[in-house]
């Protein structure tokens, strides 16, 4: 019986070894990319039955990589495993296609677990990330758009950070000073009550500033 088969889509050279010692066993593990451009470029030719992929990750941020992998081989089942451990986060992934959604810090048999269950067509989320899910749903049960609008200028800015820039690369592609870009970014997060990177992911993703 032939294996499923697993991409791996992380930056961090142990965790991507130790996912591999896990899995190997029962999974075919057909490739690992450390961003999520690459991931892009290698998944379609691969067509893996599931792709395993941290958020965090260099030149396109592992949000944005999985849900317009969703798009282009919407078979292929995909499994967060991050630190953030962000509820609204979690959801956001969920939202735009992800079949689970677990933290590094989960046990090895958690992901096993994960994985069964996402080969059967269900959806597995770890209990502490469940558990902020429903009480973030409980604080605001419907997604509110921002009151305040972004600049063109700032909708620029935001969606190259999303993507996993660094500021010097926004800078150098707006051809903007590296002072100028911190300060726009700032700008938003201070306007829209943004208080870290990931919420910064998830306000671009919710207000549909990430690419499709």
């Amino acid at each position: 019986m032939q294996k499923p088969t697993i991409l791996i889509a992380d930056d961090h050279t142990m965790i991507v070894d130790a996912f591999r010692k896990l899995l190997e066993p029962n999974y075919e593990i057909v490739g690992t990319v450390a961003d999520g451009l690459a991931l892009l470029e290698i998944a379609p030719q691969l067509k893996p039955s599931i792709v395993i992929i941290d958020i965090g990750m260099p030149r396109l941020n592992g949000l944005a990589a999985g849900q317009r992998l969703k798009q282009i081989i919407p078979k292929t089942k995909i499994i967060y495993v991050t630190m953030n451990e962000d509820g609204d986060l979690a959801s956001e992934a969920l939202r735009v296609g992800a079949s689970a959604y677990l933290l590094k810090s989960s046990a090895g048999s958690e992901l096993l677990k994960a994985l069964h269950e996402t080969l059967r067509g269900g959806t597995y989320v770890t209990p502490l990330i469940k558990q902020a899910m429903e009480e973030s749903f409980i604080r605001s049960p419907s997604p509110k758009g921002p009151e305040k609008k972004l600049t063109p200028r700032q909708v620029e800015v935001l969606q190259l950070l999303a993507e996993g820039r660094l500021m010097k690369e926004v800078a150098a592609v707006l051809g903007l000073t590296p002072r100028t870009v911190a300060f726009h970014k700032y700008r938003i997060m201070e306007t829209f009550g943004i208080h870290s990177n990931a919420e910064l992911i998830r306000f671009a993703v919710k207000n549909h500033i990430l690419p499709g």
